[in-house]
């Protein structure tokens, strides 16, 4: 058994939308869901510690339906312990990281807002890294990348990853009628030296450099686990 450390980011409120945004929860129910059946250890944090928020969107039950198809993640808001763990969520600038075999970080949209001034998170990723510890992030989890240093360069230059495409991003700035994101990651990574790699759009798609796993978006949840779970047993 591993002790993971789930990492989703704190509310904020989207400077390009005005709406107050979180993290996707199918970024942690699906991950937590592989992993806890597979008998791992499981920490959800964030950053700033306390009370954690999902995006509306990512609801299931939303009355847009944008996520009605999660049905996974309709179980979980019916499960009191799990939700319980989100109403005060260690910071991860107070946990003894020394303890975890993986850190995975989930997306959504509020790390796109927060995670530029999240230095714990990106001490801690850094440091994950730096020890040969499986370091995962999903969807606009990798993000965080981006702001992240490896000596004097840039954490993803020269490797591979995946993330919110720009595909997806204008079909999701599409869907609302407006800009969505401040920026787009696969812009910025490919600025910084990586090599950016992509499948269709809303397809599940993972990919692993050594111990960096990425996910592509919000369907690729479950797949990086899986990676996570392959990478345990020396797969």
């Amino acid at each position: 058994m591993k002790s993971v450390l789930l990492v989703v980011s704190n509310p904020t409120v989207s400077t390009t939308t005005n709406w107050p945004v979180g993290f996707w929860l199918s970024e942690l129910t699906h991950p937590y869901d592989v992993l806890s059946a597979t008998g791992h250890q499981l920490t959800i944090a964030s950053p700033d510690g306390g009370k954690v928020e999902w995006d509306a969107l990512s609801d299931p039950t939303h009355e847009s339906g944008y996520s009605k198809h999660d049905t996974l993640s309709l179980k979980y808001l019916d499960d009191a312990d799990f939700l319980a763990l989100l109403e005060n969520t260690p910071k991860i600038g107070d946990l003894d990281l020394s303890g975890f075999d993986a850190i995975l970080v989930a997306g959504g949209q509020a790390p796109m807002f927060t995670f530029q001034d999240a230095d714990s998170l990106q001490e801690a990723f850094e440091a994950f890294y730096a020890s040969g510890k499986p370091s995962i992030a999903l969807c606009h989890g990798t993000s965080l990348l981006l702001y992240l240093q490896e000596g004097n360069r840039p954490f993803v230059e020269g490797k591979v990853m995946t993330g919110f495409t720009n595909e997806e991003e204008d079909q999701a700035d599409a869907s609302v009628g407006m800009k969505v994101m401040p920026f787009r990651i696969e812009e910025e990574a490919i600025k910084l030296g990586a090599h950016f790699k992509k499948a269709e759009p809303w397809t599940p798609y993972v990919v692993r450099d050594g111990h960096l796993i990425t996910g592509q978006q919000q369907e690729s949840g479950q797949a990086v686990a899986e990676e996570l779970v392959r990478y345990f047993e020396g797969t």
